[in-house]
């Protein structure tokens, strides 16, 4: 077994340790911003409604952002995560990973294929249950700055029971976190559309778990 015989030294992190390379088409797979198929064996696809979750992401004066990795996580159609933790009694599609990825476009816009998550107990409570929810991460230029947030579903009910969402002061804040369907965008006889864009800082700000780290 090792045993140092001198205090730990610290050091401060290196400017590439902090920021990383810049992201680029070449981080990301064919399949990753498409939920539906990414983890699912040749020839299947996820069980679940079939949606386009899309968006732009801006900065605080409305400026689109091109080229920021966003990455969303989530539980399949029936509630259930791909995790060995959770415990729910809702099947799991051996189908769907529940996690994807993509960089955002010239114009700042994103897009992810999926299927829409199903509502799940929250153990905390005595019959408490969260919304249908999408995880999102925003990086910005490097591996340390990243923002968190979720995305719920307009008109879902669950989202005035949950005791998450109301622990939130400001019902504007909440507003920032519903996703609004969007026939525009939806296409006939496959999938249906909503809109979520995301403003990182000022008025308009998106609600983030989280604060802006290593930058």
């Amino acid at each position: 077994m090792r045993a140092p015989m001198h205090a730990r030294l610290h050091h401060a992190p290196t400017q590439t340790e902090m920021t990383g390379p810049a992201f680029g088409h070449g981080d990301i797979g064919p399949l990753d911003d498409d939920l539906i198929v990414n983890y699912a064996a040749a020839g299947a696809a996820a069980i679940g409604p079939r949606i386009l979750v899309h968006g732009t992401l801006r900065d605080e004066q409305g400026r689109p952002l091109p080229g920021k990795l966003i990455e969303i996580w989530q539980a399949n159609a029936g509630g259930r995560y791909r995790h060995v933790k959770d415990g729910y009694l809702a099947a799991i599609d051996p189908n769907f990973g529940g996690c994807g990825r993509c960089i955002t476009r010239a114009d700042g816009s994103y897009s992810f294929r999926t299927v829409q998550p199903g509502p799940y107990p929250w153990p905390n409570g005595g019959n408490d249950w969260r919304p249908a929810h999408i995880h999102f991460s925003v990086f910005g230029d490097g591996f340390a700055q990243r923002l968190i947030t979720q995305m719920y579903f307009e008109g879902d009910p669950h989202i005035a029971l949950c005791p998450i969402v109301q622990a939130v002061p400001s019902k504007a804040a909440v507003e920032t976190l519903i996703a609004r369907l969007d026939m525009a965008a939806t296409v006939p006889m496959d999938i249906r559309a909503y809109r979520f864009d995301i403003t990182l800082r000022g008025r308009d700000q998106t609600l983030f778990e989280n604060r802006m780290e290593g930058g």
